[in-house]
């Protein structure tokens, strides 16, 4: 004698968790909703939440966005990733996106920081709206006419249509590079720069120059190279290799150029730091896998991402978005020591 199948166990309802809490149903989808704030207590929420998540309480998001005409997904616009910076991005913007059922849907530009195809032309599905970095500058015009919040990331505060902003103290940054530097007592620099023309590394060649302006005796150059290895190293070698009395100090714009400026320095026979003190900048994982270890400028990649997120929710729910750039910091390792006594050029 076989026994009946047993019923699937009942999936519990909003009505369930505004039963068991003690509210209504509205309350329920308010406080789920994430729309709360100023209409229900802090205490009443996080009742609800409680109960939702004792009673194993999932929203049906499916029917409540077909209901509301939305989607709950983000698109974020970055220029590659295999750009280790920018996954760090997507890590923290996806982990926020969770917490409020949201999804991200990657854009990566096909040519890393080139033109990109319009993003929109092959979405299948609707976005709510659009978290951007300012290197991913083949994407923007489409983004911008496309009537969805646009919230970008290290991007010119001076542009316009955009909903919100997320900005690291890139120029601090650099600051923090020169004066740890010029305390070493360099004063000849190589600025090793950024071939991509975005705003977050204009503002790293102004804040460079502006800081080595401002101190007597000191000289700087700049070359620029794409944003790889080899082209780094070119630079770098047609630099130090050229007439005139050779730089102590390169700074570069980007971990990836500082690590073809060491190639460059052991091609050409000189020892990092003893004869050359190198820095980069973004403090990548390949800051710590050459040797010696850069030093360089930590970004808080994820937090980035975090923000920019949070910021595309406020602007979602009518609520102002954070303001204020993050912090930067200086990481000092073992490529930036005190330059050599000068000697005559081989």
């Amino acid at each position: 004698m076989t026994s009946a199948p047993q019923p699937a166990p009942t999936r519990p309802t909003s009505r369930d968790v505004a039963r068991a809490a003690g509210v209504s149903q509205a309350t329920v989808s308010l406080v789920l909703g994430g729309k709360w704030r100023g209409r229900v207590s802090e205490a009443t929420a996080e009742r609800v939440r409680r109960t939702a998540h004792d009673l194993g309480y999932r929203p049906n998001l499916a029917a409540r966005n077909l209901r509301l005409g939305s989607t709950r997904t983000a698109l974020l616009v970055v220029p590659a990733l295999t750009n280790e910076f920018f996954a760090r991005v997507y890590t923290g913007a996806a982990e926020v996106a969770a917490e409020h059922g949201f999804g991200v849907v990657l854009y990566p530009s096909p040519d890393g920081t080139g033109p990109a195809r319009d993003p929109f032309a092959s979405a299948s599905a609707s976005l709510d709206g659009v978290i951007a970095s300012s290197m991913a500058a083949g994407a923007l015009d489409a983004l911008r006419g496309a009537g969805l919040p646009l919230v970008m990331l290290d991007s010119d505060p001076a542009d316009a249509g955009v909903a919100a902003r997320v900005n690291l103290d890139i120029a601090d940054g650099m600051r923090q590079v020169a004066e740890h530097l010029l305390a070493l007592g360099h004063r000849r620099f190589v600025h090793l720069a950024s071939a991509v023309g975005s705003w977050t590394f204009a503002v790293r060649g102004r804040a460079l120059h502006e800081a080595l302006r401002a101190v007597p005796g000191t000289s700087v150059r700049t070359v620029t190279a794409a944003l790889d290895v080899h082209a780094g190293r070119v630079a770098a070698e047609h630099m130090l290799a050229a007439p005139g009395p050779r730089p102590t100090a390169l700074v570069c714009d980007d971990d990836i150029l500082a690590a073809g400026a060491c190639k460059a320095a052991r091609r050409l026979g000189l020892r990092v730091p003893d004869d050359l003190s190198v820095t980069g900048f973004d403090d990548l994982a390949l800051a710590t896998a050459v040797e010696p270890e850069l030093t360089t400028v930590r970004l808080p990649a994820e937090q980035v991402g975090e923000r920019g997120m949070a910021a595309l929710l406020a602007v979602l729910d009518d609520r102002p978005a954070e303001t204020g750039s993050l912090p930067v910091q200086l990481v000092a390792r073992g490529s930036s020591a005190p330059p050599p006594p000068d000697t005559p050029r081989a």
